[in-house]
């Protein structure tokens, strides 16, 4: 996948796209069929798959001081996009100039004059242009003035855990996440919700009580329920990107009195070896307990033991299998979906 910040002067093979329409955050199951329809007419074309989205998110750009939000980071994304088999992600820079960009404009300029859309494809409530001003009424006129193809994916909705009828949406991931329901929102997702970043330098306070943990700051990721997961963790290393299992917390550690920051702690059962510096994706599988706090660390050190021991049944239940819920291709999902849904 080419990944490009700019619409202007691109190369001729990156025009004549199909795009995608869209922030996709979270990578959904309903941003899969956006995405994947997509896919479908850029393969009956001939054509190349284009994502066009932003950065920083619009919220993050109106809302400063929000707090964080973000279910995939830019680098997340990034990574979904690649495996689903995206041949471009345009990722254009969300400042002053493209919020006060008219719709029409962002069409001309963008679309037909940056990639030479053939057809785009977007959901049913995507929104663009100065003010939230453009829509998919905007998209199917000047698709009809200019001679390009507009498809508008209706609402994906699903029916786990007694909600049928209800879409999938990037605020309900959030929700379920807050509500410490890793598992759940893996389902919403089809794939494992992860949390990415680089192993910084810590305390080693828990190497002193047998458990050495790997210390990530969350930066711009949604903040899930505090507590105790039962993970797995990819590594990645120039060479490859072996998989851990183990268990953590994510919380402000308060047996130890480490302060306000939220802090993702990661002890995996069976690494040897120095983390410090590596980039790490820790998925989250199943919810164990609230963060509380403990008489010492002695009681500390017997409750993460427990922990361990709930972790490990979690991840040897078939249904938490890692192979259950990879992130989607587009064969796959062509394969799920021979016929537009």
């Amino acid at each position: 996948m080419r990944l490009f910040r700019h619409h202007e002067g691109l190369e001729p093979r990156f025009r004549g796209m199909v795009a995608a329409l869209g922030n996709f955050d979270g990578f959904h199951r309903g941003h899969h069929v956006v995405i994947g329809e997509a896919g479908r007419l850029a393969r009956a074309m001939g054509a190349g798959l284009a994502v066009v989205t932003t950065e920083p998110h619009p919220v993050s750009f109106f809302a400063r001081d929000a707090e964080p939000f973000r279910l995939t980071p830019f680098r997340e994304r990034t990574r979904l996009l690649e495996s689903f088999g995206v041949d471009l992600s345009l990722v254009l820079p969300f400042d002053k100039e493209l919020a006060a960009t008219p719709a029409q404009e962002f069409v001309a300029q963008v679309l037909l004059g940056g990639i030479g859309v053939l057809h785009v494809v977007v959901g049913y409530d995507y929104r663009f242009g100065q003010g939230r001003g453009g829509g998919v009424d905007v998209l199917r006129w000047m698709g009809e003035m200019e001679g390009f193809g507009v498809t508008v994916v209706e609402p994906v909705r699903f029916g786990i855990e007694g909600a049928a009828g209800a879409a999938y949406s990037s605020t309900l991931v959030r929700e379920t996440l807050r509500e410490g329901k890793a598992r759940r929102a893996a389902a919403l997702l089809g794939h494992w919700w992860s949390i990415a970043g680089r192993v910084l330098e810590g305390d080693k306070r828990g190497r002193t009580i047998g458990f050495p943990t790997a210390n990530i700051a969350l930066e711009d990721s949604i903040v899930p329920a505090l507590g105790v997961y039962a993970v797995r963790v990819v590594i990645e290393e120039d060479d490859g990107m072996p998989v851990y299992e183990g268990v953590a917390n994510i919380g402000r550690r308060p047996t130890v009195d480490a302060g306000d920051a939220v802090l993702l702690e990661v002890f995996l059962f069976a690494f040897k070896g120095d983390l410090y510096g590596k980039h790490l994706r820790v998925e989250m599988v199943g919810f164990i307990r609230p963060e509380q706090k403990f008489d010492g660390l002695d009681a500390l050190k017997a409750q993460i033991a427990a922990d361990c021991d709930t972790a490990r049944a979690l991840l040897s239940d078939p249904e938490n299998a890692r192979g259950r819920l990879l992130p989607p291709t587009l064969d796959s999902y062509l394969d799920e979906h021979p016929e537009v849904p």
